[in-house]
């Protein structure tokens, strides 16, 4: 986990940067629009890499997710931003960035009422590393077989961050094991 402040890019309803604030103070009850992104890290065997979300975090702690998740810091390209996510949340270097949902968008709110607002382009990655997890930001791991993952999504959603669940049945890819 990074020790500098973050700041994270705010969008207009037409995915457009109208500004920046600082990530600290953005997520509320009224959480502006603003960019983020998701990946799913997949391994040699072609596992994916699950996540607990730490404790500690302002939303949705305790959930299950996809391997990382961030904000790309204003002027950063999403690829250094999952790389840079994936070294300070997981103590892992990926390769093979690719974006497989660009254009996915969710708002949804957590059971303390913060609310999380993003653009939130989905991507997948590979490794060979193994997670040595910051405490800070994730408290379990689980390299899990896609179709598992998959099946998880549909018997138990409410055990899964909402973003993983509203975009797990369109990634295709990651059934496949392929990033």
């Amino acid at each position: 986990m990074t020790t500098t402040q973050e700041t994270v890019v705010l969008l207009d309803e037409g995915g457009n940067p109208v500004g920046t604030a600082d990530k600290a103070t953005v997520h509320d009850h009224d959480t502006p629009l603003h960019l983020a992104f998701s990946c799913h890290i997949v391994d040699d065997h072609g596992r994916v890499l699950m996540t607990r979300r730490a404790l500690g975090k302002r939303t949705w702690p305790g959930v299950w997710t996809n391997s990382v998740c961030g904000h790309p810091a204003p002027g950063e390209s999403f690829e250094a931003a999952v790389r840079r996510r994936s070294r300070e949340e997981l103590g892992m270097d990926v390769t093979d960035v690719q974006v497989v949902l660009p254009d996915f968008r969710y708002r949804a709110v957590d059971a303390s009422g913060v609310v999380e607002n993003e653009i939130c382009p989905v991507f997948t990655a590979r490794t060979s590393d193994q997670p040595r997890p910051h405490p800070d930001e994730v408290m379990d791991v689980a390299w899990v077989d896609p179709e598992d993952l998959h099946r998880a999504v549909t018997a138990a959603p409410w055990a899964l961050s909402p973003w993983l669940v509203q975009h797990a049945p369109d990634l295709s890819l990651v059934a496949a094991g392929q990033p």
